[in-house]
This record gives structure tokens, C-alpha cells and sequence, in this order.
């Protein structure tokens, strides 16, 4: 079956996804780490016969027994069996004192691992960059691929070839960030300036897969017969580029799964976004922008 013909299909779902996922970043929202938030991280180890419940209980009391404005506390398991405490910047005697009281409730020495405060002003700065940099990237994409393809034969317009690629990618970061979502809702994962990193890096993985399509068909058109259909020459081109693709995306993704399964727990959420983001990389490259490069070209 043509590739193009196939994409029809694979394009309903893909707008039925980026909907849900854009609905998803609304409602419910992403739960954002406290470099965007700001806030105080503690990560602890739990004393011998000491649960996450009890130190829940044990942190509502101190809560309520000092001071109510220091608002709630978001409690957390670690694959090594630590605890992270998530809450509202805490000066360090609001520190000490939880730290004692934690002590005092447990009759155990509390061993804290890691503590780390990020002001509310530092964490929107952050936001913000991570948004401007996602923008910029965008546009010097759109910018490069125009002037690229400044020279495409048979009067297709450069900047389509621009528009459709950032579509495409656009596409991959929506649902990879819908996913995660999700994945922030039922886990541990929480949006920071390392997702931000994986999508940087999946928005180039991506644009880099679609702009070899895009070359092909480019040198196809210029050397096809004028007669040729436009849509017969696009197929031509994904089928000459899809071993090259799946080569490299699998020899990309063994790495990936190396490195998710084998590697550090600290960039294990970081690994998997790179592996989804990939993922539909390829996928948008086939089954987003080429088709819907030949589609307007019907239209014309």
C-alpha cells in the first residue's frame, strides 16, 4: 500500500493526539519540579521500620503544631529506597526544626542525602528561558530550511518545506510532553530544565530525519519527468529513505535502552523521553510532513 495513501490515516490520529495532549497541558496540567516553582527539596533515607506513612503523619504534625503557612508537603519514594520531601522554600530553621522533629517522631537519626532550596524568581526565570529557547529554536529551524531549499525545483516553495518540518516537530513535542503528563500524574516525574534538555534534542533528532526527506524529494523532482506526479515522486523518496531511517533510529534506540535500563537513576526520565521523542520523530517524518506536503500540493 503507498505510503502516502496509508498517511490519511496516521494523520487523523495524529491530530486526534496533539489535541489530547494540548487538552492534557491544560487539564491537568503538568506537575512542574521546583525549578519552575521554586520551593525546598529534601531527599532523606527512611530509618530502619519507618514507612512513608509515618513520616507523612509525622510532618502533618509538625505542620500543624508550628506554623500552618508552611503549607503542604508532597512526599515521594526514590528507586533506592530514599524519601523526597517537596514543600515551600524553608528558611534553615524551619529546616533544623523539621529535620529534629522527623528525628524525634522516628526515635532514629535522620540521614538527609540532599538539600536544595530554588527561589520563586530564579524558578520563573527559568520557565521562561526554557520557553524562549523552544521559540528560538523553532524559528532558526524555519529559517535554515527555507534558505536550504531556496533552490527546489518546479516552483514548491522553500518555506513550505520549513513550515511543514517545525509542524512535524511541533507534533513529536506536544505528544511527547502529553505522555509525560500523564506520566507525572501516576509517577514520581516531574517537569524540569532536563526534560526541557530531551526536548531540545528531539526537536533536532526529528527536523534532522525530516530534512533528509525533504533532500530526497528535492533531487527526485529536479531529475523526474515533468509529467510525473508530484505525490509519485514524494513515495519514491520515502521508500529510498526508509532503510536509512530504520538503521538509524534502531541503532539509536539500542543505545537508548542501554542506557535507560543500565545507566543512572538521575537521567533515567530524561533517557525516556528521548526514546519516545524519537520514536515519533520517525513516525512524523513519514506520516506527517511529507504528506502533508504532497496534500497542498494536490490542492495547488
Amino acid at each position: 500500500m503507498s505510503l502516502i495513501k496509508l498517511s490519511r490515516i496516521f494523520l487523523v490520529f495524529s491530530a486526534v493526539a496533539v489535541i489530547g495532549s494540548i487538552v492534557l497541558l491544560i487539564v491537568p496540567g503538568p506537575m512542574l519540579s521546583m525549578e519552575f516553582t521554586g520551593g525546598t527539596l529534601m531527599n532523606i533515607t527512611l530509618p530502619e521500620g519507618t514507612t512513608k506513612a509515618d513520616i507523612q503523619g509525622a510532618i502533618d504534625g509538625f505542620r500543624d503544631a508550628e506554623d500552618k503557612s508552611l503549607g503542604y508537603f508532597t512526599l515521594s519514594m526514590t528507586h533506592e529506597g530514599g524519601l523526597i520531601i517537596r514543600s515551600r522554600t524553608l528558611n534553615n530553621e524551619e529546616h533544623l526544626a523539621l529535620l529534629a522533629h522527623l528525628e524525634n517522631v522516628t526515635g532514629s537519626t535522620i540521614e538527609e542525602k540532599q538539600f536544595t532550596t530554588i527561589g520563586p524568581t530564579v524558578g520563573e526565570t527559568l520557565k521562561r528561558r526554557s520557553i524562549e529557547a523552544l521559540v528560538v529554536a523553532s524559528i532558526g529551524i524555519v529559517l535554515y530550511i527555507a534558505f536550504a531549499f531556496y533552490r527546489v525545483p518546479r516552483k514548491l516553495s522553500p518555506w513550505r518545506f520549513g513550515v511543514f518540518a517545525v509542524v512535524a516537530m511541533i507534533h513529536d513535542l506536544l505528544i511527547t510532553t502529553g505522555i509525560f503528563v500523564i506520566l507525572s500524574r501516576i509517577t514520581n516525574f516531574e517537569f524540569d530544565t532536563l526534560f526541557i534538555t530531551a526536548l531540545l534534542t528531539v526537536l533536532g533528532y526529528s527536523v534532522n530525519d525530516t530534512i533528509i526527506i525533504f533532500d530526497r524529494i528535492r533531487e527526485n523532482v529536479a531529475y523526474a519527468p515533468k509529467s510525473e506526479n508530484f505525490s509519485i515522486t514524494a513515495e519514491r523518496s520515502l521508500r529510498e529513505t526508509i532503510v536509512r531511517t530504520i538503521n538509524t533510529s534502531i541503532t539509536t534506540l539500542i543505545m537508548l535502552f542501554c542506557l535507560y535500563f543500565l545507566g543512572s537513576e538521575s537521567v533515567r526520565w530524561f533517557i525516556l523521553a528521548l526514546i519516545v521523542g524519537i520514536g515519533l520523530g520517525n513516525y512524523s517524518s513519514y506520516f506527517v510532513a511529507t504528506p502533508l506536503l504532497v496534500f497542498l500540493r494536490k490542492k495547488e
